[in-house]
């Protein structure tokens, strides 16, 4: 998928929330500046969740909770930690089965935290502000779910 501008990225993100429900993680990659935070925003648009949403890259993870009886959303940042230790210490495991957890720079770390989540990598493109989205669903829980019917 293709997100031609950063209003693109959030709106892919609001479309992806509606698929979302509690017990979900999200596990997102792609180098600094790719887009993740904004992908984030997105979701958490769609999630109807308190904000504001910016990087939790120094807090390591904030929780938003919804504003309409929907889950609350874990925004997690794994930039800064060394390894499965620091990964443990956040305890996303016990808050994971009641939110909609998405964790930035995850890949490597947390993807023991849940047999079914998805994986989304998002690259730059050269010269442009457009980014490319890999969107990968891993486990049963996202067996049936076309992941084209995503992108809008």
């Amino acid at each position: 998928m293709r997100a031609a501008t950063a209003e693109a990225m959030r709106a892919f993100g609001a479309r992806l929330a509606a698929h979302l429900r509690a017990g979900d993680l999200i596990v997102l990659s792609g180098p600094l500046g790719a887009g993740k935070t904004t992908l984030v925003q997105g979701i958490a648009e769609g999630l109807k969740v308190r904000g504001p949403i910016t990087s939790p890259t120094f807090v390591i993870a904030r929780v938003h909770p919804s504003l309409r009886q929907g889950p609350p959303l874990v925004h997690a940042d794994a930039y800064r930690l060394g390894g499965d230790l620091e990964v443990d210490d956040l305890d996303l495991d016990a808050s994971l089965e009641e939110s909609v957890t998405v964790v930035e720079w995850g890949e490597g770390l947390v993807e023991g935290l849940a047999d079914d989540r998805l994986e989304i990598h998002i690259d730059r493109e050269a010269g442009d502000e457009a980014r490319v989205l890999t969107v990968r669903g891993v486990g049963p829980r996202w067996a049936d779910t076309r992941i084209d019917r995503l992108e809008g």
